[in-house]
């Protein structure tokens, strides 16, 4: 039976600079073929293929709202910023490649400006002073809807409806783990695949391995790797 990928795209965004330095991240058609080999490197095996069943991505389609920035005022539209313009793109690449399916979440519509985590210490310690803020020390704060959501489904549908015998999981956070007891329990091999990121070694205990296809950052650095 095949193997199916799922991979958190906002995870594998955040990550792609630090694993693939060499590459134009900033490139819709780069970033999805990149994606795609990072998924098929998960097939090879030093003593076994696997066939493959299905790349899934899951994101969230970019804001496309007008706001005003805090201390100006002045007005923006998310919509024509260079990074809504990247993520309209790449889901645009991804949906032409063979066996990729896209699982789209929303954003939530009550976003707002928060101030900058290093910006907010400053302010706290005293060394920054509150009429002394600029637009730059703030960030649009979206949060995601639907993605976990669809990321335990799919693998809750793999699993009960048999297509699979592995499934692989891009992803650096926790919120899998339901998840993931539920494929071992219905006999699915599981692997997680953090793009190299450190996780909590209990974990380990929850999947039935850890293992990263992308470039190492850690290489020429003196770090250990998985």
């Amino acid at each position: 039976m095949p193997t199916a990928i799922l991979i958190d795209g906002g995870f594998l965004l955040r990550r792609f600079r630090a694993c693939y330095p060499g590459k134009d991240s900033t490139s819709p058609q780069v970033v999805a073929k990149t994606v795609f080999e990072l998924a098929l490197g998960h097939l090879e095996e030093k003593s076994h293929r696997h066939d493959l069943y299905r790349i899934f991505f899951y994101d969230c389609p970019p804001l496309q709202k007008l706001a005003h920035f805090p201390i100006t005022r002045k007005s923006v539209n998310f919509a024509k910023t260079p990074q809504a313009i990247f993520r309209l793109a790449l889901h645009d690449e991804l949906r032409k490649l063979r066996k990729v399916a896209l699982r789209l979440g929303h954003l939530m519509d009550n976003s707002e400006w928060k101030l900058k985590e290093g910006r907010l210490k400053q302010l706290l310690g005293g060394t920054l002073q509150f009429d002394a803020l600029q637009d730059g020390d703030f960030e649009y704060v979206a949060a995601q809807k639907g993605v976990d959501m669809r990321i335990g489904l799919d693998i809750a549908s793999l699993c009960f409806k048999k297509q699979v015998d592995q499934i692989v999981l891009v992803a650096g956070d926790s919120d899998f783990v339901p998840a993931a007891k539920l494929a071992r329990r219905e006999g699915t091999d599981f692997i997680l695949d953090p793009m190299w990121h450190p996780v909590h070694p209990s974990l380990h205990e929850h999947v039935d391995g850890v293992r990263s296809t992308c470039p190492n950052p850690a290489v020429g650095k003196g770090l250990a790797s998985q």
